[in-house]
Protein backbone atom coordinates (compact mmCIF):
# COMPACT_ATOMS: atom_id res chain seq x y z
CA UNK A 1 0.00 0.00 0.00
CA UNK A 2 1.29 3.36 -0.98
CA UNK A 3 2.39 6.24 1.50
CA UNK A 4 -0.55 8.35 2.46
CA UNK A 5 0.62 12.01 4.08
CA UNK A 6 -0.34 13.08 7.37
CA UNK A 7 -4.26 13.71 8.35
CA UNK A 8 -4.95 17.24 7.79
CA UNK A 9 -8.76 18.81 8.82
CA UNK A 10 -7.91 22.08 9.57
CA UNK A 11 -9.84 23.15 6.07
CA UNK A 12 -13.33 22.36 4.79
CA UNK A 13 -12.06 19.68 2.55
CA UNK A 14 -10.29 16.89 4.28
CA UNK A 15 -6.75 16.32 3.16
CA UNK A 16 -5.24 12.64 3.30
CA UNK A 17 -8.61 10.87 4.59
CA UNK A 18 -8.25 7.42 4.48
CA UNK A 19 -10.37 5.95 6.57
CA UNK A 20 -9.32 2.09 6.19
CA UNK A 21 -5.93 3.30 7.89
CA UNK A 22 -6.95 4.42 11.74
CA UNK A 23 -4.33 7.32 11.70
CA UNK A 24 -5.78 8.33 8.46
CA UNK A 25 -9.25 8.60 9.92
CA UNK A 26 -11.04 10.77 12.34
CA UNK A 27 -13.82 8.97 14.26
CA UNK A 28 -16.00 11.90 15.59
CA UNK A 29 -15.65 13.51 11.54
CA UNK A 30 -17.31 10.28 10.73
CA UNK A 31 -20.03 10.11 13.37
CA UNK A 32 -20.85 14.02 13.18
CA UNK A 33 -21.01 14.11 9.35
CA UNK A 34 -23.63 11.22 9.92
CA UNK A 35 -25.63 13.34 12.42
CA UNK A 36 -26.04 16.18 10.75
CA UNK A 37 -26.44 14.31 7.08
CA UNK A 38 -29.18 11.88 9.26
CA UNK A 39 -31.08 15.07 10.32
CA UNK A 40 -31.34 16.45 7.31
CA UNK A 41 -32.21 13.23 5.42
CA UNK A 42 -35.36 13.14 8.28
CA UNK A 43 -36.74 16.49 6.91
CA UNK A 44 -36.40 15.05 3.15
CA UNK A 45 -38.12 11.86 3.72
CA UNK A 46 -41.02 14.29 5.56
CA UNK A 47 -41.03 16.00 2.61
CA UNK A 48 -40.91 13.01 0.34
CA UNK A 49 -43.86 11.56 1.72
CA UNK A 50 -45.94 14.83 3.18
CA UNK A 51 -48.33 14.43 0.66
CA UNK A 52 -49.55 11.09 1.83
CA UNK A 53 -50.35 12.98 5.06
CA UNK A 54 -52.46 15.25 3.23
CA UNK A 55 -54.04 13.54 0.86
CA UNK A 56 -56.24 11.85 2.46
CA UNK A 57 -57.88 14.83 4.01
CA UNK A 58 -58.15 17.39 0.94
CA UNK A 59 -61.81 15.53 0.13
CA UNK A 60 -62.80 16.55 3.77
CA UNK A 61 -62.09 20.37 3.49
CA UNK A 62 -63.48 21.15 -0.06
CA UNK A 63 -61.68 19.55 -2.80
CA UNK A 64 -63.39 17.45 -5.64
CA UNK A 65 -61.03 14.81 -6.29
CA UNK A 66 -61.73 10.78 -7.28
CA UNK A 67 -59.91 8.42 -6.00
CA UNK A 68 -57.00 7.70 -8.90
CA UNK A 69 -56.68 11.50 -8.40
CA UNK A 70 -55.58 10.74 -5.06
CA UNK A 71 -53.54 7.56 -5.73
CA UNK A 72 -51.89 10.01 -8.15
CA UNK A 73 -50.80 12.54 -5.89
CA UNK A 74 -49.56 10.65 -3.59
CA UNK A 75 -47.46 8.24 -5.96
CA UNK A 76 -46.03 11.58 -7.77
CA UNK A 77 -43.27 12.19 -5.35
CA UNK A 78 -41.97 8.61 -5.77
CA UNK A 79 -41.53 8.82 -9.57
CA UNK A 80 -40.13 12.08 -8.98
CA UNK A 81 -37.44 10.65 -6.12
CA UNK A 82 -36.40 7.91 -8.63
CA UNK A 83 -35.25 10.68 -11.40
CA UNK A 84 -33.95 12.69 -8.40
CA UNK A 85 -31.75 10.28 -7.45
CA UNK A 86 -30.02 9.15 -10.48
CA UNK A 87 -28.58 12.86 -10.74
CA UNK A 88 -28.14 12.73 -6.72
CA UNK A 89 -25.61 9.34 -7.40
CA UNK A 90 -23.20 11.20 -8.94
CA UNK A 91 -22.91 14.73 -7.21
CA UNK A 92 -21.06 13.71 -3.95
CA UNK A 93 -17.72 13.45 -6.25
CA UNK A 94 -18.79 16.80 -7.95
CA UNK A 95 -20.28 18.92 -5.51
CA UNK A 96 -18.73 17.48 -1.84
CA UNK A 97 -20.86 16.85 1.04
CA UNK A 98 -21.27 20.09 2.37
CA UNK A 99 -23.29 22.06 -0.43
CA UNK A 100 -25.00 18.38 -0.97
CA UNK A 101 -26.31 18.47 1.89
CA UNK A 102 -26.29 22.41 2.68
CA UNK A 103 -28.35 23.07 -0.88
CA UNK A 104 -30.66 20.33 -0.38
CA UNK A 105 -31.65 21.21 2.84
CA UNK A 106 -32.79 24.44 1.81
CA UNK A 107 -34.82 22.78 -1.49
CA UNK A 108 -36.59 20.83 0.58
CA UNK A 109 -38.12 24.65 1.22
CA UNK A 110 -39.87 24.90 -1.81
CA UNK A 111 -42.46 22.37 -2.01
CA UNK A 112 -43.36 22.81 1.97
CA UNK A 113 -44.11 26.25 1.00
CA UNK A 114 -46.05 25.91 -2.24
CA UNK A 115 -48.11 23.14 -0.12
CA UNK A 116 -48.82 25.38 2.09
CA UNK A 117 -50.43 27.87 -0.04
CA UNK A 118 -52.34 25.55 -2.33
CA UNK A 119 -54.24 23.26 0.21
CA UNK A 120 -56.19 26.82 1.87
CA UNK A 121 -57.41 27.11 -1.77
CA UNK A 122 -60.15 24.29 -2.71
CA UNK A 123 -59.82 25.49 -6.54
CA UNK A 124 -56.02 24.93 -6.75
CA UNK A 125 -55.41 23.55 -10.27
CA UNK A 126 -55.14 19.57 -9.85
CA UNK A 127 -51.62 20.32 -12.41
CA UNK A 128 -50.39 22.88 -10.15
CA UNK A 129 -51.20 20.12 -7.16
CA UNK A 130 -49.34 17.21 -9.22
CA UNK A 131 -46.39 20.06 -9.92
CA UNK A 132 -45.84 20.31 -5.88
CA UNK A 133 -46.18 16.38 -5.72
CA UNK A 134 -43.77 16.23 -7.96
CA UNK A 135 -41.19 18.66 -6.41
CA UNK A 136 -41.54 16.67 -3.33
CA UNK A 137 -39.46 13.86 -4.72
CA UNK A 138 -36.37 16.23 -4.08
CA UNK A 139 -36.68 14.86 -0.58
CA UNK A 140 -36.40 11.45 -1.29
CA UNK A 141 -34.11 11.84 -3.99
CA UNK A 142 -31.58 13.20 -1.79
CA UNK A 143 -30.80 9.84 -0.35
CA UNK A 144 -28.60 8.44 -3.11
CA UNK A 145 -26.26 11.19 -2.49
CA UNK A 146 -26.77 10.90 1.26
CA UNK A 147 -26.22 7.28 1.42
CA UNK A 148 -22.66 7.35 -0.85
CA UNK A 149 -21.22 10.21 0.86
CA UNK A 150 -21.40 9.51 4.02
CA UNK A 151 -19.67 6.08 2.99
CA UNK A 152 -16.70 7.82 1.95
CA UNK A 153 -16.58 8.84 5.57
CA UNK A 154 -16.00 5.20 7.01
CA UNK A 155 -13.80 2.37 6.49
CA UNK A 156 -15.41 -0.85 5.41
CA UNK A 157 -15.70 -2.80 8.25
CA UNK A 158 -18.58 -1.02 9.91
CA UNK A 159 -20.01 0.99 6.54
CA UNK A 160 -23.06 -1.62 6.96
CA UNK A 161 -23.54 -0.51 10.27
CA UNK A 162 -23.43 3.27 9.40
CA UNK A 163 -25.38 3.32 6.54
CA UNK A 164 -27.99 1.20 7.78
CA UNK A 165 -28.25 3.62 11.20
CA UNK A 166 -28.52 6.73 8.43
CA UNK A 167 -31.41 4.79 6.17
CA UNK A 168 -33.08 3.54 9.04
CA UNK A 169 -33.46 6.79 11.25
CA UNK A 170 -33.65 9.03 8.14
CA UNK A 171 -37.00 6.68 6.99
CA UNK A 172 -38.35 7.73 10.32
CA UNK A 173 -39.13 11.13 8.44
CA UNK A 174 -41.90 8.99 6.75
CA UNK A 175 -43.65 8.06 9.62
CA UNK A 176 -42.75 11.40 11.69
CA UNK A 177 -44.65 13.18 8.89
CA UNK A 178 -47.66 10.95 9.31
CA UNK A 179 -47.39 10.81 12.85
CA UNK A 180 -47.19 14.69 13.53
CA UNK A 181 -49.44 15.53 10.24
CA UNK A 182 -53.10 14.75 12.40
CA UNK A 183 -51.67 16.08 15.12
CA UNK A 184 -50.43 19.46 13.32
CA UNK A 185 -53.81 19.65 11.50
CA UNK A 186 -55.70 19.48 15.10
CA UNK A 187 -54.65 22.61 16.39
CA UNK A 188 -53.58 26.61 15.11
CA UNK A 189 -49.58 26.74 15.18
CA UNK A 190 -48.28 30.25 17.09
CA UNK A 191 -48.06 32.80 14.65
CA UNK A 192 -50.00 32.17 11.87
CA UNK A 193 -53.12 31.89 13.81
CA UNK A 194 -54.35 35.06 11.86
CA UNK A 195 -54.92 32.24 9.06
CA UNK A 196 -58.64 31.17 9.40
CA UNK A 197 -58.89 27.06 9.97
CA UNK A 198 -60.77 24.84 7.54
CA UNK A 199 -63.61 22.99 8.18
CA UNK A 200 -63.55 19.02 7.96
CA UNK A 201 -66.74 16.66 6.92
CA UNK A 202 -68.19 17.13 10.29
CA UNK A 203 -67.74 20.29 10.73
CA UNK A 204 -64.65 20.97 13.06
CA UNK A 205 -62.26 23.23 12.46
CA UNK A 206 -58.38 21.72 10.72
CA UNK A 207 -55.60 23.31 9.68
CA UNK A 208 -54.31 21.18 7.24
CA UNK A 209 -51.32 23.93 5.79
CA UNK A 210 -49.55 23.33 9.50
CA UNK A 211 -47.54 20.42 8.45
CA UNK A 212 -46.59 21.77 5.21
CA UNK A 213 -44.75 25.07 6.93
CA UNK A 214 -44.00 23.23 9.95
CA UNK A 215 -40.88 21.63 9.04
CA UNK A 216 -39.80 24.78 7.03
CA UNK A 217 -37.69 25.92 9.82
CA UNK A 218 -35.95 23.04 10.84
CA UNK A 219 -34.71 22.43 7.13
CA UNK A 220 -33.14 25.84 7.14
CA UNK A 221 -31.34 24.91 10.49
CA UNK A 222 -30.57 21.82 8.64
CA UNK A 223 -28.69 23.62 6.10
CA UNK A 224 -27.24 26.08 8.46
CA UNK A 225 -25.61 23.11 10.17
CA UNK A 226 -24.03 21.38 6.93
CA UNK A 227 -22.47 24.87 5.73
CA UNK A 228 -20.74 25.77 9.10
CA UNK A 229 -19.61 21.99 10.33
CA UNK A 230 -19.37 19.43 7.51
CA UNK A 231 -16.36 19.26 5.30
CA UNK A 232 -15.56 17.32 2.02
CA UNK A 233 -13.88 14.34 1.40
CA UNK A 234 -10.79 14.60 -1.55
CA UNK A 235 -13.37 12.35 -3.64
CA UNK A 236 -13.63 13.57 -7.51
CA UNK A 237 -14.93 12.09 -10.28
CA UNK A 238 -16.92 12.91 -13.70
CA UNK A 239 -20.13 10.78 -14.23
CA UNK A 240 -18.44 8.66 -16.86
CA UNK A 241 -15.63 7.44 -14.75
CA UNK A 242 -18.21 6.50 -11.75
CA UNK A 243 -20.16 4.45 -13.85
CA UNK A 244 -18.17 2.06 -13.61
CA UNK A 245 -20.76 0.25 -11.24
CA UNK A 246 -22.96 -0.57 -14.14
CA UNK A 247 -21.05 -3.05 -15.38
CA UNK A 248 -20.93 -5.53 -12.22
CA UNK A 249 -23.85 -7.68 -12.13
CA UNK A 250 -24.10 -7.49 -8.78
CA UNK A 251 -25.49 -4.19 -9.22
CA UNK A 252 -28.44 -5.63 -11.07
CA UNK A 253 -29.00 -7.94 -8.69
CA UNK A 254 -28.88 -5.97 -5.70
CA UNK A 255 -31.34 -3.38 -7.55
CA UNK A 256 -34.04 -6.05 -8.01
CA UNK A 257 -34.04 -7.25 -4.29
CA UNK A 258 -33.64 -3.21 -2.89
CA UNK A 259 -37.03 -3.39 -5.43
CA UNK A 260 -38.64 -5.91 -3.62
CA UNK A 261 -37.58 -4.23 0.01
CA UNK A 262 -37.77 -0.54 -0.21
CA UNK A 263 -39.81 -0.29 -3.77
CA UNK A 264 -42.24 -2.28 -1.68
CA UNK A 265 -42.12 -0.67 1.98
CA UNK A 266 -41.96 2.88 0.70
CA UNK A 267 -44.89 1.99 -1.81
CA UNK A 268 -47.16 0.73 0.23
CA UNK A 269 -46.36 3.26 3.06
CA UNK A 270 -46.92 5.85 0.83
CA UNK A 271 -50.45 4.67 0.01
CA UNK A 272 -51.22 3.05 3.14
CA UNK A 273 -53.54 5.53 4.70
CA UNK A 274 -55.33 5.46 1.04
CA UNK A 275 -55.69 1.96 0.49
CA UNK A 276 -57.36 1.60 4.20
CA UNK A 277 -59.84 4.19 3.33
CA UNK A 278 -60.60 2.98 0.06
CA UNK A 279 -61.15 -0.52 0.95
CA UNK A 280 -62.40 -0.37 4.68
CA UNK A 281 -63.00 3.23 5.41
CA UNK A 282 -66.97 5.42 5.51
CA UNK A 283 -66.25 6.09 1.58
CA UNK A 284 -65.46 2.43 1.07
CA UNK A 285 -68.58 -0.09 -0.13
CA UNK A 286 -68.51 -1.97 2.95
CA UNK A 287 -68.24 1.58 5.25
CA UNK A 288 -66.61 0.56 8.62
CA UNK A 289 -65.68 3.30 10.92
CA UNK A 290 -61.87 2.74 10.03
CA UNK A 291 -60.03 5.82 9.15
CA UNK A 292 -56.25 5.40 7.15
CA UNK A 293 -54.63 8.35 8.92
CA UNK A 294 -55.08 6.53 12.49
CA UNK A 295 -52.61 3.96 11.13
CA UNK A 296 -50.32 5.70 8.15
CA UNK A 297 -47.68 6.05 9.88
CA UNK A 298 -47.34 2.57 11.53
CA UNK A 299 -46.01 1.27 8.63
CA UNK A 300 -42.74 3.05 7.77
CA UNK A 301 -42.82 3.16 11.58
CA UNK A 302 -42.08 -0.22 11.82
CA UNK A 303 -39.62 -0.79 8.77
CA UNK A 304 -37.74 2.29 9.80
CA UNK A 305 -37.31 0.74 13.04
CA UNK A 306 -36.57 -2.48 12.26
CA UNK A 307 -34.29 -1.58 9.77
CA UNK A 308 -31.88 0.43 12.59
CA UNK A 309 -32.23 -2.84 14.56
CA UNK A 310 -31.03 -5.10 12.30
CA UNK A 311 -28.05 -3.72 11.63
CA UNK A 312 -26.21 -6.02 14.21
CA UNK A 313 -27.78 -9.25 13.55
CA UNK A 314 -26.64 -8.07 9.40
CA UNK A 315 -22.86 -7.72 10.98
CA UNK A 316 -23.20 -11.30 12.81
CA UNK A 317 -25.56 -13.61 10.73
CA UNK A 318 -24.49 -12.16 6.90
CA UNK A 319 -26.85 -9.26 4.89
CA UNK A 320 -28.03 -11.96 2.33
CA UNK A 321 -29.12 -14.36 4.63
CA UNK A 322 -31.84 -11.55 6.19
CA UNK A 323 -32.67 -10.35 2.81
CA UNK A 324 -33.58 -13.89 2.00
CA UNK A 325 -35.47 -13.80 5.05
CA UNK A 326 -37.24 -10.74 4.45
CA UNK A 327 -38.45 -12.01 0.47
CA UNK A 328 -39.87 -15.14 2.03
CA UNK A 329 -41.56 -13.21 5.12
CA UNK A 330 -43.21 -10.68 2.71
CA UNK A 331 -44.34 -12.48 0.01
CA UNK A 332 -46.01 -14.92 2.88
CA UNK A 333 -47.68 -11.52 4.37
CA UNK A 334 -48.74 -10.24 0.78
CA UNK A 335 -50.48 -12.89 0.09
CA UNK A 336 -52.45 -12.86 3.08
CA UNK A 337 -53.02 -9.07 2.63
CA UNK A 338 -54.35 -10.10 -0.86
CA UNK A 339 -56.77 -12.79 0.74
CA UNK A 340 -58.25 -10.21 3.18
CA UNK A 341 -58.38 -7.65 0.29
CA UNK A 342 -60.66 -10.03 -2.27
CA UNK A 343 -63.89 -9.13 -0.65
CA UNK A 344 -63.77 -8.06 2.27
CA UNK A 345 -67.02 -7.67 4.80
CA UNK A 346 -66.31 -7.00 8.21
CA UNK A 347 -63.94 -5.46 10.90
CA UNK A 348 -62.30 -9.08 10.87
CA UNK A 349 -60.90 -8.73 7.57
CA UNK A 350 -59.71 -5.52 8.00
CA UNK A 351 -57.92 -7.04 11.17
CA UNK A 352 -56.52 -9.35 9.10
CA UNK A 353 -55.29 -6.65 6.66
CA UNK A 354 -54.01 -4.35 8.83
CA UNK A 355 -51.79 -7.11 10.99
CA UNK A 356 -50.81 -8.60 7.84
CA UNK A 357 -49.39 -5.44 6.30
CA UNK A 358 -47.81 -4.57 9.52
CA UNK A 359 -45.95 -8.12 9.27
CA UNK A 360 -44.97 -6.95 5.70
CA UNK A 361 -43.33 -4.04 6.67
CA UNK A 362 -41.80 -6.16 9.78
CA UNK A 363 -40.30 -8.35 6.91
CA UNK A 364 -39.46 -4.95 4.77
CA UNK A 365 -37.19 -3.40 7.32
CA UNK A 366 -35.16 -6.97 7.77
CA UNK A 367 -34.36 -6.94 4.27
CA UNK A 368 -33.42 -2.90 4.09
CA UNK A 369 -30.99 -3.56 6.45
CA UNK A 370 -30.13 -6.81 4.83
CA UNK A 371 -29.27 -5.32 1.40
CA UNK A 372 -27.18 -2.31 2.78
CA UNK A 373 -25.19 -4.38 4.57
CA UNK A 374 -24.14 -7.12 1.61
CA UNK A 375 -23.51 -3.66 -0.93
CA UNK A 376 -20.53 -2.46 0.66
CA UNK A 377 -19.73 -5.96 1.51
CA UNK A 378 -19.55 -7.59 -1.83
CA UNK A 379 -18.87 -4.58 -4.09
CA UNK A 380 -15.34 -3.11 -4.26
CA UNK A 381 -14.90 0.49 -2.77
CA UNK A 382 -14.52 2.41 -5.66
CA UNK A 383 -18.27 0.75 -7.05
CA UNK A 384 -20.65 0.32 -3.70
CA UNK A 385 -20.98 4.50 -3.00
CA UNK A 386 -22.42 4.11 -6.61
CA UNK A 387 -24.43 1.25 -6.45
CA UNK A 388 -25.80 2.25 -3.59
CA UNK A 389 -26.84 5.58 -5.19
CA UNK A 390 -28.41 3.69 -8.51
CA UNK A 391 -30.36 0.92 -6.34
CA UNK A 392 -31.96 3.45 -4.28
CA UNK A 393 -33.25 5.63 -7.26
CA UNK A 394 -34.64 2.34 -9.21
CA UNK A 395 -36.45 1.73 -5.47
CA UNK A 396 -37.51 5.40 -4.97
CA UNK A 397 -39.89 4.62 -7.90
CA UNK A 398 -41.86 2.54 -5.70
CA UNK A 399 -44.41 4.66 -4.34
CA UNK A 400 -45.10 5.63 -8.04
CA UNK A 401 -45.18 2.19 -9.54
CA UNK A 402 -47.65 1.42 -6.60
CA UNK A 403 -49.76 4.31 -7.00
CA UNK A 404 -50.60 3.65 -10.82
CA UNK A 405 -50.50 -0.05 -10.33
CA UNK A 406 -53.71 0.60 -7.14
CA UNK A 407 -55.62 2.90 -10.47
CA UNK A 408 -54.84 -0.10 -13.02
CA UNK A 409 -55.95 -2.77 -10.85
CA UNK A 410 -58.09 -3.75 -7.54
CA UNK A 411 -55.83 -3.59 -4.69
CA UNK A 412 -55.95 -7.47 -4.18
CA UNK A 413 -54.72 -8.36 -7.62
CA UNK A 414 -51.75 -6.12 -6.72
CA UNK A 415 -50.59 -7.38 -4.10
CA UNK A 416 -50.80 -11.10 -5.58
CA UNK A 417 -48.75 -9.80 -7.92
CA UNK A 418 -45.86 -8.48 -5.36
CA UNK A 419 -46.21 -11.39 -3.57
CA UNK A 420 -45.41 -13.37 -6.64
CA UNK A 421 -42.34 -10.97 -7.26
CA UNK A 422 -40.86 -11.22 -3.94
CA UNK A 423 -40.72 -15.23 -4.36
CA UNK A 424 -38.53 -14.73 -7.41
CA UNK A 425 -36.15 -12.15 -5.75
CA UNK A 426 -35.99 -14.64 -2.68
CA UNK A 427 -34.88 -17.49 -5.36
CA UNK A 428 -32.39 -14.90 -6.91
CA UNK A 429 -30.92 -14.16 -2.95
CA UNK A 430 -30.96 -17.60 -2.05
CA UNK A 431 -29.28 -18.71 -5.57
CA UNK A 432 -26.28 -15.95 -5.41
CA UNK A 433 -26.21 -14.51 -1.78
CA UNK A 434 -27.93 -16.76 1.16
CA UNK A 435 -27.28 -20.77 0.51
CA UNK A 436 -23.94 -21.84 2.12
CA UNK A 437 -21.79 -22.35 -0.96
CA UNK A 438 -23.51 -18.61 -2.92
CA UNK A 439 -20.84 -17.07 -4.72
CA UNK A 440 -20.89 -13.60 -2.23
CA UNK A 441 -22.32 -14.37 0.99
CA UNK A 442 -22.19 -10.52 1.93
Amino acid sequence: MSEVGHLDTSGKTLKNWAPERPENWDAKIAWSTLIITTFSMILGFCVWFLVSALAPKLNEIGFDLTKAQLYWLASMPGLAACLFRILYTFMPQIIGTRKLVGLSSILFTVPMIGWFFAVQNPNTPYWWMLTLSFMCGIGGGAFSGYMPSTGMFFPKRIAGTALNLQAGVGNLGMSIIQIVGPILMGTSLFGITWIAPQMDGAGEPIWVYNPAIFFVPWALAAAVLAFCFLKDVPAHANIREQLVFLKNPDTWYMTLLYVMTFGLFSGLSAQFGLLINNNYGPTSAIKLAVAGATYAFLGPLIGSLVRVAWGPLCDRFTGGLWTWVSGVGMAVTLALSAWALMDPHTMGDFHVYLWSSLAMFFFAGIGNAGTFKQMPMIMPKSESGGAIGFTGAIAASGPFLVGVALTLMPASTFYIGAAIFCVICSIVCWVRYARPNAPLRG
